[in-house]
């Protein structure tokens, strides 16, 4: 029971408070590879940036509602759902009005859990719902943990500074956990652009390993020029070059994914 209503939706929150390090990128290429299979998702874009948006091919300036609405307004989100009869995938848009809400959010009741309230509203509806957090620690990505009901998914960049903001980020789990959200968990941590030439990204794997143990997801994303590539054409990987090393990563992932939700 959750809310006072039984759901079988599996929901999830991609954040790190660190840019560039594959959130995007993960969300929208799990969700791609998710309808593929056949799941029902919807991908819940909460960056004022609205790069998750832009990658499925929406104008963000042309977005007529979205998280906005679902933060600040009373109505359902519903209607301002955009669903992309390519990918056959669901998208909640962003656009640059989101970036006030952190300011208007400040006096509302029961502020931190907007999203998740309307979340729920349309959760029946689908297999997955994913949310998109922006790259930091405000009332915005509190709002996104609050939502994820399932856990939060943490993208890692194989990379020296990673590991840096990590300890932060745990901190603002156990925060939210200890005074708004005790069943908060991390569901897995996504080890993003490694680099096979490096030493320094097996380190980092080794490292990350050891922070979060038995939570690493055992699909590792490589640095690829074609993931870089497919947003600028507003698709996923799996349409822009499904047969590159990228995207046989996050198809790798999102079964990985598939098969521990239904275990």
């Amino acid at each position: 029971m959750l809310d006072g209503g039984f759901i079988l939706t599996k929901i999830y929150t991609l954040v790190n408070q660190k840019g560039g390090v594959g959130k995007t990128t993960s969300t929208i290429n799990v969700a791609a590879y998710l309808a593929k299979m056949g799941q029902r998702v919807l991908v819940v874009d909460l960056d004022p940036q609205a790069n998750a948006t832009s990658c499925l091919g929406v104008d963000k300036l042309g977005v007529q509602g979205g998280t906005y609405e679902a933060l600040l307004g009373e109505e359902e989100i519903f209607p301002y759902i955009l669903l992309n009869e390519r990918l056959n995938l669901s998208l909640l848009p962003s656009s640059p009005s989101l970036a006030g809400a952190e300011v208007e959010l400040v006096d509302e009741l029961a502020r931190e859990s907007r999203l998740r309230k309307a979340i729920l509203k349309v959760a029946n509806r689908y297999d997955y719902v994913f949310v998109d957090c922006p790259p930091s620690l405000g009332l915005l990505t509190v709002n996104g943990l609050m939502a994820a009901v399932d856990g939060v998914i943490v993208p890692v960049q194989c990379e020296y500074l990673a590991l840096e903001g990590l300890g932060q980020l745990t901190q603002t789990i156990e925060r939210v956990r200890s005074a708004l959200f005790p069943e908060l968990k991390v569901r897995g941590v996504v080890l993003t652009m490694f680099d096979t030439r490096t030493n320094l990204s097996t380190d980092v794997v080794r490292e990350v390993n050891r922070h979060f143990p038995n939570q690493v997801f055992k699909s590792i994303i490589p640095r690829s020029v074609r993931l870089a590539e497919a947003p600028s054409y507003g698709l996923p990987i799996s349409e822009y070059a499904p047969t590159s090393v990228g995207a046989e990563a996050y198809e790798a992932l999102a079964k990985e994914l598939l098969k521990g939700d239904k275990a």
